[in-house]
C-alpha cells in the first residue's frame, strides 16, 4: 500500500494548503488572525464595541491599558444593566483610577493622572489578569497594529513604576516617622503621645513626639522619633553616635515639653 506520507501526497498536500490559503486571502483573510494564538488577538476600537454582551452579540469584553479581558464570568457586573455595563467593550482605563462613568471620563487617556491614580489602575489590571481570561490587545493609543507597545504605554508603565517608588518611599517614610497619637480638647488644649503602635505602625520602639516638615511645605505634623542607636539606614557606629533620628534636620521639638518624654501637652 502507497504510504499517505510518501513524495507524492506531500506535493499535493502542498498544493491544496497554497490553494486554500490563496482563497481565504482572496476573501480578506489575515493570516496573521489565524497564525496568532487567542491571548495575541489583535482587536480595533470598533470591534471590541461589538463585545458588550448583549444578545447577538459575539460576547462580554473590556480593556485596560490595551490589554483585552473576557468578562462574561462577570456578566452580572459588566453586562447590560450591570453597575459597570459602561466598561464594556471599551477601554475605559482612566474611568478605572477617576471613577468619572460619564462619556468624557470612559476613555483610555491616562495623562495627568496622580501617582495613586496611576497605581488603581495598575491595580486594576492585576485584578482582571488574575481573574479573568485575556484575549488580546486593542488597537490603538496602547498597541499599534502588528501588536506593539506605542510611546502612550512606555510613559503609562513608566508612570506606573515611579508611583510604585514614591509609594515605597512614603512607606519607609512611615516606618521611620510614625504618625504620632494625638487628641484635643477645650479643657486641656492638645496632647501628642507615642506607643509602640501608634499612628498604626507596630514597631519595637515607643519615640518622642516630634515636629516633622516636608520639604516645600510650611506646615508640619506629629511624628514619633527613635532616641537610641544609629539613625535611620545607617550602620552603627560610633561616628553616628546613640541618638536615634532626633538630629533630623526635618524636625523640630514642641516648645515648652520635654524632649525626651514620650508625650507633649500644648496647653490652651
Amino acid at each position: 500500500a502507497r504510504s499517505w506520507c510518501g513524495p507524492m501526497w506531500r506535493g499535493a498536500a502542498a498544493a491544496l494548503l497554497c490553494l486554500g490559503a490563496a482563497c481565504l486571502l482572496g476573501h480578506g483573510f489575515d493570516p496573521r488572525a489565524w497564525l496568532m494564538p487567542l491571548r495575541a488577538r489583535l482587536l480595533s476600537a470598533a470591534e471590541l464595541g461589538r463585545y458588550r454582551g448583549a444578545p447577538g452579540e459575539p460576547g462580554l469584553y473590556l480593556a485596560v491599558l490595551g490589554r483585552v479581558f473576557d468578562v462574561e464570568r462577570g456578566r452580572r457586573h459588566y453586562g447590560p444593566g450591570g453597575a459597570y455595563s459602561s466598561l464594556a467593550g471599551r477601554d475605559a482605563t482612566r474611568a478605572f483610577a477617576t471613577g468619572d462613568f460619564t462619556q468624557a471620563g470612559l476613555v483610555d487617556d491616562v495623562s495627568g493622572l496622580s501617582p495613586g491614580e496611576m497605581l488603581a489602575v495598575q491595580s486594576w489590571l492585576a485584578f482582571y489578569q488574575q481573574r479573568y481570561e485575556p484575549v488580546g490587545k486593542l488597537v490603538g493609543r496602547f498597541y499599534d497594529e502588528n501588536g506593539a507597545p506605542t510611546e502612550a504605554l512606555r510613559q503609562a508603565e513608566a508612570a506606573i513604576e515611579e508611583a510604585q517608588k514614591l509609594k515605597a518611599q512614603s512607606e519607609q517614610r512611615q516606618q521611620q516617622f510614625p504618625p504620632c497619637n494625638s487628641e484635643w480638647s477645650s479643657a486641656t488644649g492638645s496632647r501628642f503621645w507615642c506607643s509602640r503602635q501608634s499612628g498604626g505602625v507596630s514597631r519595637d520602639w515607643i519615640g518622642v513626639p516630634r515636629k516633622l516638615y516636608q520639604p516645600g511645605s510650611r506646615g508640619s505634623r506629629c511624628v514619633c522619633v527613635r532616641t537610641a542607636g544609629a539613625p535611620w539606614g545607617q550602620p552603627e557606629s560610633a561616628e553616628h553616635g546613640d541618638r536615634g533620628d532626633l538630629d533630623n534636620p526635618q524636625l523640630e521639638e514642641y516648645e515648652g515639653c520635654d524632649p525626651l518624654a514620650q508625650q507633649c501637652v500644648l496647653k490652651v
